[in-house]
């Protein structure tokens, strides 16, 4: 009987769980590695607020999340949409439901039952798991070298192999980027791993920070200075170095580009969305009598806590009694950013291989047989399902890809 071909898998995250799957579904026998003591760490992470899979909006819509890389993303998620990957879900056994917001969960909200039946089934397909096993580049006669090495009767030379190694967020996971030297070494390019969903540092006062750090910002719209796009409206939190949270991670992507480009990039607050500056002026124009300038805020327009604070802070003490500059400022309050929070802090990473060096398969140009998928390829995308949704669309790609290359020079 004629062995079937065997293909490695680097990286037991989600891309490399779902190219495992895609590649044995094509015919091929699989070994998947993993540099942690198990498989899929990352998902159950992500999982503990409820696992958002994806996005029930409209895929012309959905598409746009992915920014300049959505014409290349598009093409991945056209063969495994947000409908497809519901479906996979309820072939384990497992039903979702759209959430108010659009974004798709579990029924339970669980990641760890989801995991738990799917490993079950790569393994009952026949995927062969090696963990611990940290995939450490290549020897000098080209054959895949791991730290410990592999055991006895695991083949170093596989008929073809697909990366999913993940950025450089989340190191304690396995996500480190130690693999970006590794492949320059073989002249395949790569774009620097920089944070994305991320955090920023604000030049915060001694007093402001000791007041506010850890304080929510509610029922506010953020926007970027020199940027056209319209405002979000959100929620975020104020740290004891800067500002972070759903609203913030929304624009950082915009706001890292403009750090980079320029030096500097400044996030507009809108602390009372659903009021004009005009109404504001007038409400603080009426006479505060023998209130304090903090109660009088409080009672006419709400603005109290940290949103009061903010206020101060970027304020100079001459504006505060000033009905007209106050409003402008609750309504466009610059934030300057000094920088992103260092990537190892962030939820996800920009940056990874160059798409130039890759074909349409997601197969390494200039290593045949050599394929990628996941965040190690130079694309991101906001939190939402997005990132979740495309990791693994690029997987099921690369195993299929991977599998069909095998199997094409094993006739």
């Amino acid at each position: 009987m004629l062995e079937l071909p065997r293909i490695a898998v680097i990286g037991g995250g989600p891309a490399g769980l779902m190219a495992a799957e895609a590649a044995t579904e094509s015919g091929v026998t699989v070994d998947l590695y993993e540099s942690r003591g198990s498989v899929g760490r990352k998902l159950l992470i992500a999982g503990r607020g409820g696992l958002n899979l994806t996005h029930a909006e409209p895929f012309d819509r959905f598409v746009t999340r992915y920014g300049k890389r959505a014409p290349i993303v598009s093409e991945w998620l056209r063969e495994f949409d947000a409908d497809a990957l519901r479906a996979w879900v309820r072939g384990l056994g497992i039903e979702t439901f759209v959430g108010s917001s659009g974004r798709v969960f579990p029924a339970d909200l669980k990641a760890a039952p989801l995991l738990r039946h799917w490993v079950h089934r790569l393994r009952a397909q026949g995927v062969r798991f090696h963990v611990r096993r940290r995939w450490t580049g290549w020897s000098g006669d080209g054959a895949l070298r791991f730290e410990p090495e592999l055991e006895d009767g695991v083949s170093r030379r596989p008929a073809a192999t697909v990366l999913a190694l993940g950025g450089a967020s989340w190191p304690q996971l396995g996500s480190d980027g130690a693999w970006v030297p590794w492949l320059q070494e073989h002249g395949i390019k790569v774009a620097p791993l920089e944070p994305s969903n991320c955090g920023f540092d604000v030049a915060w006062s001694p007093h402001f920070i000791e007041r506010h750090a850890g304080h929510p910002l509610k029922s506010i719209a953020a926007s970027i200075a020199g940027h056209d796009t319209p405002p979000l409206q959100g929620e975020c939190v104020v740290t004891e170095t800067g500002i972070e949270g759903q609203l913030v991670y929304a624009w950082s992507s915009a706001l890292r580009e403009a750090l980079n480009r320029d030096g500097s990039a400044i996030l507009l607050l809108d602390l009372s969305p659903g009021r004009s500056a005009e109404q504001i002026a007038r409400q603080l124009a009426e006479p505060r009598g023998s209130r304090s300038r903090s109660e009088h805020w409080r009672r006419r327009v709400h603005i109290e806590g940290v949103k009061a604070g903010l206020l101060l802070e970027r304020l100079p003490r001459q504006a505060w009694d000033d009905p007209a500059r106050v409003a402008a400022a609750m309504k466009s309050l610059p934030l300057p950013l000094i920088r992103p929070r260092p990537v190892a802090e962030a939820i996800s990473s920009a940056g990874g291989i160059r798409f130039a060096g890759l074909t349409d398969e997601l197969m390494i140009r200039s290593v045949p047989g050599w394929f990628c998928a996941g965040e190690m390829i130079d694309w991101e995308a906001p939190t939402g399902g997005y990132l979740l949704a495309a990791c693994l669309a690029s997987g099921r790609r690369a195993g299929a890809s991977a599998a069909r290359w095998a199997l094409a020079r094993a006739n």
